[in-house]
């Protein structure tokens, strides 16, 4: 949710009547992709032609994937961030009416800066049929994601949506007060339950106007198995996604964490076992699970008010050091009058060092055992909002597991972090930005993509408050009716009395996503059309790598461990065997003052070893060597670390290695302590 979320909302934050045909386009055609009947009246599709279905020679499926998406927003913040319902069993006049109270909408007129209008200005509110004034690119208070508009997106040739469940424990009280009051509870998970609950009724509702259960083109999918075989089919497969700030209750008051371990093993079975394939641990405020990357500018400002109110505890961005990875730059200042006036909230936020900005809060105790859950029950790791402290910890506990299953979705992990995602063999899409910007991102990151294979994708973050792409650029734009990669012809998109023009309009709602690629093609030709047309192969790819992933055996935990040198402690055992007992509460530690110090364990006979990892206590080694021996006094360097930084390291050899032993050899210490480690781990 929410890239670029602007003013206050971004901040705080069965009775169809049927006929058969349908209206308009609908009826010129007939076939397996056109209903055999639909409410009356609807929207068009304006597209003609056959879905391409099948797969490559090489048994690969094609099509677009649009990696974060929103389309039960209207369900989350309290029922009042989004007007206008995903559909209807009245029918789109009651999806797409009215929005009651809306007419000066303080939500809107701040959101809305291309509209130009003043905070107490009115617009038009009517939707249905005449939307004089929504959807646009440039509103986020109104519905973008009407089903028949997904279903044109279909049509154009793409094949997996993402849809992550959203809402916001900050912005929905300050929304029952502004556009109030709220139809729904505030709390995460239910919001969660009701988003999943009405992803799939639309699967029910669309299969009824194509003859019956599993027959409609919009599938909701629990494996990447079944995904394929959606895609295969032709049609659309929906993987179900969460996105919210308090997980499993998990919030912060305080500093203090508001869940338990049980809490969050309770609710990574409860969404494992409703189809959920992939989540974010944070998202926009510091949770008790892990720090965000912030927001900057305005934007950011209004969403620490609303950290602020949800959890009684200001950003804490630190200047960064030396060598550390920056999150976006935050600035204090006055709130608007309109906002400062909620109850709770003060006129001024805190005054910050300067910039760049490190959030000094990673990932916490609970948060890395959050993480663990996800890939205990092989779900994917959305690393998008996570501080880029947070988002380090979590690549090294990726990495030394080799866990595959890891996603950036829509532009929100630091980019020094993209090589080691790919590196696991995980994916990465881009934010729905303008054509020409889209088209640059995606020049200047290919030769990384190309490096490791995996095509390209998009992450639109629609009803997520980021904002779609604006009108184009004069040689961004396209000519009517044109014809999609698949042979699909499409023309100007038609909604009751209203027709859209991308030319002039840029992407106001869902269906003009075919419009956008077209612009995409114009601007940079076949070759960007042919590598989004792979992304869903390579995300598949991934997702299935996920859930066949295994862990390996730790061949540490059968060896015997000894050491150079033991730290004499009163309170505790910091033998050598406290490194290999998987107990992260438990250490080994050296002597003081002594660099060529190691630990090593020895096998009953030796094994193949591949990958070594090593997880520090604050006591790391700057400068160490990781060493292998069959008889225990012939030592062979397989690695050599110059640069530690402690935390988990892991090392991978090109080829396994046969060994006996295996040895961290101490060169250079970090702090005046010797070397301490928790966890030694050692695998084939």
């Amino acid at each position: 949710m929410g890239r670029t979320v602007k003013a206050l909302l971004v901040a705080l934050l069965g009775s169809v009547v049927v006929v058969a045909g349908g209206t308009g386009a609908a009826t010129a055609e007939s076939g397996w992709w056109v209903p055999t009947s639909t409410p009356s009246p609807e929207s068009e599709v304006n597209a003609t032609g056959e879905p391409r279905r099948g797969t490559t020679p090489d048994g690969d499926v094609s099509g677009y994937i649009d990696a974060h998406t929103h389309m039960f927003m209207d369900l989350g913040m309290g029922g009042n961030a989004v007007c206008g319902s995903t559909f209807s069993e009245k029918g789109i006049a009651d999806a797409l009416k009215d929005c009651d109270r809306h007419g000066v909408s303080i939500l809107e007129n701040l959101t809305n800066e291309a509209a130009g209008r003043g905070i107490l200005d009115r617009h038009d509110t009517v939707g249905w049929p005449t939307f004089k004034d929504w959807p646009t690119y440039s509103s986020f208070t109104h519905q973008q994601m009407y089903y028949k508009w997904v279903e044109r997106a279909w049509r154009g040739g793409q094949r997996v949506m993402v849809n992550d469940m959203v809402s916001n424990p900050g912005l929905c009280p300050i929304l029952g007060i502004v556009a109030g009051p709220n139809k729904y509870s505030c709390d995460d998970m239910d919001t969660v339950r009701r988003q999943i609950q009405a992803t799939y009724d639309l699967q029910d509702f669309v299969d009824r106007q194509y003859g019956g259960a599993g027959k409609g083109w919009y599938r909701v999918v629990k494996t990447p198995e079944q995904a394929r075989q959606v895609v295969a089919d032709g049609k659309l497969a929906v993987v179900l996604g969460v996105e919210v700030s308090e997980p499993f209750g998990c919030k912060q008051v305080l500093g203090a964490p508001q869940c338990t371990k049980a809490d969050i093993d309770a609710g990574l079975d409860e969404l494992k076992g409703k189809g959920v394939a992939s989540m974010f641990l944070c998202h926009k405020f510091d949770n008790a699970l892990c720090g965000v990357r912030y927001d900057e500018s305005t934007a950011g400002l209004l969403v620490n008010a609303g950290q602020f109110l949800t959890t009684g505890t200001w950003w804490n961005p630190k200047t960064c050091k030396e060598g550390e990875i920056a999150d976006n730059t935050v600035i204090g200042g006055v709130l608007p009058s309109q906002i400062a006036s909620v109850p709770g909230l003060p006129a001024v936020l805190p005054l910050y060092p300067k910039g760049p900005h490190c959030n000094p809060r990673g990932l916490t105790e609970l948060g890395e055992y959050a993480l663990r859950g996800m890939i205990k029950r092989n779900m994917i790791v959305e690393l998008d909002h996570m501080s880029a402290k947070a988002a380090g910890r979590a690549l090294d506990v990726l990495e030394a597991e080799a866990y595959p299953g890891a996603v950036s979705s829509h532009d929100w992990m630091a980019e020094p972090y993209m090589d080691r995602l790919y590196a696991l063999g995980g994916f990465a899409t881009q934010y729905g930005h303008t054509a020409t910007e889209f088209a640059d991102q995606w020049r200047e990151t290919k030769p990384l993509r190309d490096k490791y294979g995996v095509a390209y994708g998009y992450g639109t973050d629609m009803n997520g408050f980021g904002g779609t792409a604006s009108p184009p650029s004069d040689a961004a734009k396209i000519s009517y009716p044109f014809t999609g990669r698949d042979g699909t012809v499409f023309d100007r998109q038609v909604t009751g009395e209203r027709t859209w023009d991308y030319n002039a309009e840029g992407v106001p709602h869902y269906g003009l996503v075919p419009d956008w690629i077209e612009s995409l093609r114009v601007l940079a030709g076949s070759a960007i059309v042919d590598d989004l047309a792979a992304g869903s192969e390579s995300y598949l790819r991934t997702w299935g790598a996920t859930t066949a992933f295994a862990p390996g055996a730790n061949l540490a935990r059968d060896a015997i461990a000894s050491a150079s040198s033991v730290e004499r402690n009163l309170l505790t055992d910091l033998r050598p065997g406290r490194a290999i007992d998987g107990k992260a509460s438990t250490r080994w530690a050296s002597r003081w003052g002594q660099d060529d110090a190691w630990l090593q364990v020895e096998f009953l006979s030796a094994r193949p070893v591949r990958k070594v990892t090593i997880e520090w206590e604050k006591a790391y080694a700057r400068q160490y060597r990781v060493q292998t021996s069959l008889d225990g006094k012939t030592w062979r360097d397989v690695d050599v670390v110059g640069t530690g930084n402690g935390g988990l390291d892991t090392v991978t050899l090109d080829r396994p290695v046969s060994a006996r032993f295996v040895r961290m050899q101490g060169v250079e210490r970090a702090t005046s302590y010797g070397y301490s480690i928790k966890e030694l781990g050692v695998f084939s």
